[in-house]
């Protein structure tokens, strides 16, 4: 009976272990990795939504992404968030006023020219199923960080089977908000200088600059 129990307590750890690191959402993360490292650049237009089941909210907000290397530019929700891989600018237009800040590589935030390549370093990932998001077939795979107090404790990612492109990526954080972000007309190579990937006050007058560095 013990030698039983034994058993059984090994085949359940186990599966728990090869679920942390299952080998079958290795090769598509894989893959969808190789691929948009083939890249020298990308444009794509993004829906952004926010959900909360319990408090009742849900917010949808279109925009727009241009990624170059570790340089990105992201224009959603009445701001735009422009990162040169060493220093990220927030202008808010509205405000008038831009924030200026280093860049952080260890915050939780899923940095946009990054999530090709982030689950290599601090998650464990878990294929789930075959599912169809936005009429495209995709394998959803999710990515949960190895830091029990991270901000957020899931990244789910439907990545279609065809060619391996991500088709949308949602967050969960702690407190119930759902964070998903869903790309169309994807653009690839696309021609883009790197001083688009900087923001220069002076080309936007009465701008109040607050530097966070």
């Amino acid at each position: 009976m013990k030698k039983s129990l034994f058993t059984l307590i090994f085949i359940l750890t186990g599966t728990l272990l090869f679920a942390q690191y299952d080998p079958k959402a290795l090769e598509i993360l894989e893959a969808m990795s190789a691929k948009y490292k083939s890249l020298t650049s990308f444009e794509a237009n993004l829906t952004s939504s926010l959900t909360n089941d319990t408090d009742g909210i849900h917010e949808e907000f279109k925009g727009k992404i241009t990624v170059k290397g570790d340089k990105f530019k992201l224009l959603v929700d009445g701001q735009e968030i422009i990162n040169n891989g060493t220093t990220v600018w927030t202008y808010l237009p509205a405000a008038e006023e831009v924030n200026i800040d280093n860049v952080d590589p260890d915050t939780d935030e899923m940095n946009p020219s990054k999530f090709y390549i982030m689950y290599k370093k601090g998650y464990k990932y878990l294929y789930l199923e075959d599912q169809t998001d936005g009429g495209v077939l995709c394998e959803v795979v999710d990515l949960v960080p190895e830091k029990k107090d991270a901000q957020y404790f899931k990244i789910r990612m439907n990545i279609a089977k065809k060619d391996k492109s991500i088709q949308s990526w949602t967050m969960f954080d702690k407190s119930g908000n759902r964070y998903k972000y869903a790309i169309s007309k994807f653009v690839p190579n696309v021609k883009v200088d790197d001083s688009f990937f900087t923001f220069d006050p002076k080309k936007y007058p009465g701008v109040e600059v607050i530097d966070l560095r």
